[in-house]
């Protein structure tokens, strides 16, 4: 996911995928070779490629993206409806205010489109932002300090812990996974990884001449990659690891 608030021609900028996410849902029919292309293709643009199970990308991007996006909209337009009766709503509108509501800026267009096709999971997101909300309301009409406190201190570590961008080449480590040409290998390694937090920053398939065979090779996190092979391991695939040289 890369861009801005920004049109056309005029909005685009040269390091847009840098430091994005761009996420790949390979399913049991998917090529390995061509897998591994769109991956490389991704990385050399600077983005951080996740592999996601194709109806866990749907509901991840409903939180992250889809319902942020109808919450600034909406927002935006109870303070302009305010503005009506109050005309220095806006005027007073500040940093957090105008950070919030950014991407309520963008192009309305495509977003009947996204909510139509990602129904299901937004308004599931939507239900349990509304409940949230509601829980919300409850505490500052209850004037319970407690709960909002605790709900507010939880943001703010959430907000911390936010993944910063990729490792420099001496904290990578290369996994090499012997995997057999068999329907699903290469969605159930990738997908094992990003569920174990694990990034992988360039993925190779090496085939082998001699069968129906061949070897998964990925770049991660020097730091997790034992913990990606033990995981591999328990699954019955014989990975390896090692550093880059």
């Amino acid at each position: 996911m890369a861009g801005s608030e920004q049109e056309g021609v005029a909005g685009s900028e040269a390091d847009m995928f840098s430091g994005a996410v761009w996420v790949l849902t390979p399913t049991a029919s998917t090529d390995p070779d061509a897998y591994a292309t769109v991956h490389s293709v991704a990385t050399s643009l600077g983005a951080e490629v996740v592999t996601l199970d194709p109806a866990e990308h749907d509901q991840v991007v409903a939180v992250i993206s889809h319902v942020p996006h109808l919450t600034a909209a909406t927002l935006m337009r109870l303070a302009s409806s305010s503005a009506a009766e109050h005309g220095t709503v806006l005027r007073l509108a500040a940093g957090g205010f105008r950070d919030m509501t950014r991407i309520a800026s963008g192009h309305p267009g495509i977003w009947p489109d996204i909510c139509a096709e990602n129904r299901s999971a937004i308004v599931s997101v939507l239900d349990e932002l509304i409940s949230e909300l509601s829980r919300v309301r409850n505490a500052v009409d209850g004037s319970d300090r407690a709960e909002l406190l605790s709900g507010l201190e939880g943001a703010r570590e959430g907000r911390r812990n936010l993944p910063t961008t990729a490792l420099p080449a001496d904290e990578l480590a290369e996994v090499r996974v012997p995997v057999s040409d068999e329907p699903g290998q290469l969605a159930a390694v990738t997908t094992t990884a990003t569920d174990l937090g694990v990034n992988i920053y360039d993925i190779e398939m090496a085939h082998s001449a001699e069968g129906p065979r061949g070897v998964m090779i990925l770049v991660v996190d020097a730091a997790r990659a034992e913990h990606l092979v033990a995981r591999l391991d328990e699954l019955g695939y014989r990975s390896s690891v090692r550093g880059l040289q």
